[in-house]
């Protein structure tokens, strides 16, 4: 599966966000790639309002992580069919990761990222997490943000093998 969108403004961008959140499930990884202002914050406040994150979402750049707790969201953006589209009910919290500043994988361990990782009844939503290297999770959401000019954005979805 690989979707390629153009949004237009802030709004389009969270809209995205929004709607694909309702493709996930719990237990499932969101890694979010993109240079700075290429729009990974502006998709994961969308994202946190898909789910029904209630708090105002801001990159957790100084403080690495925030969670949230979640609401029920409804139909996706990626699923073909209803049948298909997860109810939400399966998912509790929000990870929100955000690993620019971190030096080393021991800074990650450091935050139990790795038990993080094993909660089924979460989304994990890392930005910047090339970061990881080879401990990138297999089977994660990839999305792909990248400045196009002032108001667009070209994000990309696929999800990883």
């Amino acid at each position: 599966m690989n979707k390629t969108y153009l949004t237009k403004s802030y709004e389009e961008t969270q809209k995205l966000g929004e709607k694909f959140a309702h493709d996930l499930s719990g237990g499932d990884v969101v890694l979010l790639f993109g240079d700075l202002g290429a729009g990974k914050t502006t998709f994961m406040q969308g994202l946190a309002k898909g789910l029904g994150v209630k708090k105002r979402i801001i990159s957790p750049t100084f403080i690495i992580m925030r969670t949230y707790e979640v609401g029920l969201p409804s139909q996706g953006v990626l699923s073909e069919n209803k049948e298909d589209s997860h109810t939400g009910s399966d998912i509790e919290k929000l990870y929100h990761i955000d690993l620019y500043r971190t030096e080393t994988i021991k800074d990650i361990e450091g935050l139990g990222f790795f038990d993080i990782l094993q909660d089924k009844k979460a989304i994990i939503a890392i930005e910047w997490p090339e970061k990881l290297g080879e401990h990138l999770p297999k089977g994660a959401w990839v999305v792909k943000c990248s400045y196009i000019d002032d108001t667009t954005r070209q994000i990309i979805i696929t999800k990883r093998d």
